[in-house]
């Protein structure tokens, strides 16, 4: 007895639909990694800065060696924020990488007293996170001093013997990286 009746679809026919479904779900997954990537990229290299405190200048709020997330985006700046800028100092002719904390903001008039007091816009400034006294960096900036349009100047919070604006002067607009949004602390855990 013989079933010649029996007729079977075509196997190369389904085999290509198969391998044609396989290659559009590489094609999806290729088209999803580069779009997952590309948004990684904007966002951690054009939106959001990643940064390793590079000193102990913000002692004892930011640590040598913390990870700081700053936001790229904001140029406007206020009173107390701590800031990420690039900037020339008066010994070194390449650009170096600050954090610092904003003290006064463009119009602003400020001056260092003999007796380690910032003083802006005739106002004593009384910080209850900064713990030491702000001397004077004698030879690098005349005070009283008032700040241009897109300028601020900037304090470390370990006042003695940190890079600021007391040794290289107000920053511009131009020369902020971001303000800093959050700390990663690595050390003294």
């Amino acid at each position: 007895m013989s079933n010649e009746s029996t007729v079977r679809p075509a196997q190369p026919e389904r085999a290509v639909k198969h391998a044609e479904k396989g290659v559009k779900a590489y094609q999806s997954f290729a088209i999803r990694l580069i779009v997952f990537l590309l948004a990684v990229w904007v966002l951690f290299f054009q939106v959001i800065g990643v940064l390793r405190m590079p000193s102990t200048d913000m002692y004892p709020r930011v640590d040598g060696g913390d990870l700081l997330l700053f936001y790229r985006l904001d140029k406007d700046v206020k009173p107390q924020d701590i800031i990420v800028i690039e900037k020339e100092t008066p010994l070194v002719a390449e650009k170096q990488t600050f954090v610092c904390r904003v003290v006064a903001v463009a119009g602003d008039t400020l001056e260092i007293t003999d007796g380690g007091n910032l003083v802006v816009n005739g106002n004593t400034i009384l910080e209850s996170n900064i713990f030491y006294s702000t001397p004077r960096y004698e030879g690098f900036v005349s005070y009283p001093l008032t700040l241009g349009e897109d300028e601020c100047f900037v304090l470390a919070d370990k006042r003695d013997g940190g890079t600021d604006s007391r040794f290289f002067g107000p920053v511009n607009k131009s020369e902020i990286d971001g303000t800093v949004i959050t700390i990663l602390r690595r050390n003294n855990l």
